[in-house]
């Protein structure tokens, strides 16, 4: 699978344009889908500089990406259909709606192919231990 990864706010914390520090399991979770075989792309805003500093933060935590901010590593900006959008089956950033959420949640989702959805559908299942009671069906119109 090929995983789009956003920088600040979701590997690290967002202090941008500084680097803040490492998220609780960010490049642990993060080498584990290396290992797993999933191509993983830094997906960000940081360009220049910046960005270089970001890669090589995540180098020396043993995280070397696939490609960053690019669909693969030979692709340049004079390709003629270079495009910023990445082409990704998966993209994890913390601007998603509802957030980030944690990265053990995030490998596990990535691992058994499974939704947001399905994951809070799962803890709430577990936390009450049994299933929600089933609502009366309402007839005619209310």
């Amino acid at each position: 699978m090929v995983i789009a990864v956003d920088f600040d706010g979701t590997i690290v914390e967002h202090k941008y344009p500084a680097i803040g520090r490492e998220l609780p399991f960010a490049t642990e979770t993060l080498r584990m889908l290396i290992r797993d075989r999933h191509k993983l792309i830094l997906w960000s805003v940081r360009e220049g500089a910046l960005l270089e500093e970001a890669v090589e933060w995540c180098r020396e935590r043993g995280v070397e990406f696939y490609a960053v901010n690019r669909d693969y590593p030979e692709e340049r900006r004079e390709h003629e259909s270079f495009s910023r959008k990445l082409k990704a089956d998966l993209f994890i950033d913390d601007r998603n709606i509802g957030g980030l959420p944690d990265w053990g949640t995030i490998y596990q989702m990535v691992r058994e192919r499974s939704t947001w959805e399905e994951v809070l559908a799962q803890r709430n299942s577990s936390f009450e231990g049994t299933e929600a009671p089933k609502r009366k069906k309402k007839w005619g119109i209310f």
